[in-house]
């Protein structure tokens, strides 16, 4: 039996939406001849999911899907998100601080703690680093940092003063923004480069079917109710290839030419 996971935006507030959209997904892959599960894998780890020879549809993070994950699966492509001046298929993270800090750019964080959501985030961590070398500032002018476990985390420890930064995926922050009172008593202080926005995936075995499965994405995303593409932040689907993916692996590996360490 295969398995289906969506977990990068899973937020409790949204969890009946997101089963909605699998529905959606899940019609559309039978009818491109797909056997697809009836619902959401949430059961496991991250990377038991991902790493499920079972898998059928996944959503990862750039950074394990390029640190990590590369031998092991095939990058069907990315939702378009809607954002901002961000083409479809990419997405940014939003650098927040306090709703009274004035700072708006790295070069003001001069020794501030930073709330991180963990190492292996491409949007809230790996961002950083990128942000450091483009800015020519060494991690050390960066204060000490915080591992909360998750992007909404992060926001609660900006919100209530035990941290002063932290960069936030842009369609987690837009979950705040709707969902969550600490995003009033935080302000963006700037957004950050665009990246491939986070991968949707399929196992290494099922590659010969991968057009058949960016068809069926399509046509379930270009079906969705506005009312759902807005409150998820899906208003499409790009395929992508997995190549489209090494910028994230090249700012990573000039972080470290560069000499910018990990903040955790």
């Amino acid at each position: 039996m295969s398995i289906a996971t969506l977990p990068m935006y899973d937020w409790p507030e949204v969890a009946a939406e997101v089963d909605r959209l699998w529905a959606r997904i899940a019609s559309a892959l039978c009818d491109h001849g797909f056997d697809p599960p009836t619902m959401l894998d949430r059961s496991r780890s991250l990377d038991d999911r991902w790493l499920d020879p079972d898998l059928l549809v996944g959503q990862t993070c750039g950074l394990p899907l390029v640190l990590r994950l590369e031998s092991e699966i095939t990058v069907i492509g990315a939702f378009d998100h809607g954002l901002v001046a961000t083409r479809p298929g990419d997405y940014h993270s939003v650098v927040i601080v306090p709703d009274d800090d004035d700072a708006r750019s790295i070069a003001d964080l001069n020794g501030v703690t930073v709330a991180v959501n963990g190492t292996d985030s491409q949007s809230g961590h790996s961002v950083w680093r990128h942000e450091l070398v483009t800015a020519g500032i060494d991690r050390s002018r960066l204060g000490p940092t915080i591992d909360t476990g998750s992007h909404r985390a992060s926001i609660h420890a900006v919100a209530n003063g035990r941290a002063r930064t932290a960069a936030i995926d842009a369609i987690s922050w837009g979950l705040a923004v709707h969902h969550d009172p600490a995003a009033t008593r935080c302000r963006v202080a700037w957004r950050t480069d665009p990246t491939p926005a986070l991968p949707l995936i399929i196992t290494r075995a099922n590659q010969p079917l991968l057009e058949s499965m960016r068809a069926a994405l399509t046509d379930a995303t270009n079906t969705l109710e506005r009312a759902m593409a807005d409150g998820l932040f899906v208003h499409g689907f790009v395929p992508q290839l997995d190549d489209h993916y090494q910028v994230i692996a090249d700012r990573w590996n000039a972080a470290e030419t560069a000499g910018v360490g990990r903040l955790l």
